[in-house]
């Protein structure tokens, strides 16, 4: 069976799945793509695709979406399907892009603590604003990446509309309802501007659907693998 490539989003790790992954079956080998080395969107997808099987699935998450669709660009023969989760094609605006520029060069010296717990919340549904274990959760894994990853991770350039018709493998768009990160119409563009894309929503969810709704997005996701063998 066809091994499925999982990509986190800023900085976030390889645990991000954990809580989706013993809901999609134990059949399929399963493969973490790292984002941290690499300062450019093609850098990253390259690093990728050098240490993958020949054959893959893709599920990338937020920023890993990005990634996803330039490995699915680079080398369309290896991608058997595509599944892009609370992403964008949309460049980030000048106000996030000198955000994020600002952040970084504000980040002191010393252990880098992860994200602060207003950038986390912000990427949460409002019921869960107050759940201190889900925000420690994503904050943990921001510190476990450390200050360099965050500092490249923050001035990396991203989005490419006009190349969604490039992609030729079935492809699956998945969004979060009450996403305050990544808008319904961005994943609809995704879902218009990739050839036979289907698109689905996860009610009851923010920006980070693999933590707070996992349950819904193993389903889809797994729906969509068994559709698309």
């Amino acid at each position: 069976m066809t091994p499925l490539l999982l990509i986190p989003g800023y900085m976030l790790d390889e645990t991000l799945w954990d809580d989706v992954l013993p809901l999609l079956g134990v059949d399929r080998p399963i493969i973490h793509g790292s984002l941290r080395e690499g300062g450019a969107v093609e850098e990253m997808a390259r690093r990728i695709l050098a240490a993958s099987p020949p054959r893959l699935v893709l599920a990338g998450f937020s920023m890993g979406g990005y990634i996803a669709r330039e490995i699915a660009r680079l080398a369309p023969e290896r991608v058997q399907s595509l599944i892009l989760v609370a992403t964008s094609s949309r460049p980030d605006s000048q106000a996030t892009r000198e955000q994020r520029a600002k952040a970084a060069r504000n980040t002191p010296q010393g252990p880098f603590r992860g994200l602060s717990k207003g950038a986390i919340v912000t990427s949460l549904h409002p019921d869960q604003a107050g759940n201190a274990a889900l925000v420690e959760r994503v904050r943990a894994m921001g510190a476990r990446l450390g200050r360099d990853v965050f500092l490249r991770q923050s001035l990396l350039e991203r989005g490419d509309m006009e190349r969604l018709g490039a992609i030729a493998c079935p492809t699956l768009v998945i969004a979060a309802a009450q996403d305050q990160l990544r808008s319904l119409a961005e994943a609809e563009e995704l879902r218009d501007g990739i050839p036979a894309a289907r698109l689905q929503v996860v009610e009851r969810s923010g920006h980070l659907i693999p933590l707070e709704q996992p349950a819904a997005l193993a389903q889809l996701m797994l729906d969509w693998l068994q559709s698309s063998q």
